[in-house]
C-alpha cells in the first residue's frame, strides 16, 4: 500500500502577494500567498523575503495556495496555510 502523504513534497516556491497601502505608504500582506507568476498576473508584489516551498497539489488554477487544498493534501511541514 503505497502512502500518499508521503508522495506530498514541498516542490513549487510561493511568496507573499502584497500590495501597497495608499493610506500608510507601506506595503501590505494581501492574504495571499502564490507563485510568482501569479502574484504578477494580479498586479501584485512578491515580498521576496516570504521566500518558502509548498506542494504543488497546494495551488488552485491560478497559482495562488488554498487552503481548502493545503488540508486535502497535508504535508509535515509547513502545516496548511
Amino acid at each position: 500500500m503505497t502512502n500518499i502523504a508521503a508522495e506530498i513534497t514541498n516542490d513549487t516556491e510561493v511568496f507573499d502577494a502584497m500590495r501597497f497601502d495608499a493610506v500608510s505608504g507601506d506595503m501590505v500582506w494581501t492574504g495571499r500567498v502564490g507563485t510568482r507568476e501569479a502574484i504578477r498576473r494580479e498586479k501584485l508584489a512578491v515580498d521576496p523575503g516570504s521566500w518558502k516551498f509548498c506542494p504543488h497539489q497546494w495551488l488552485d488554477d491560478r497559482g495562488f495556495v488554498d487552503r481548502d487544498l493545503s488540508r486535502k493534501h497535508p504535508c509535515s511541514w509547513p502545516g496548511p496555510l
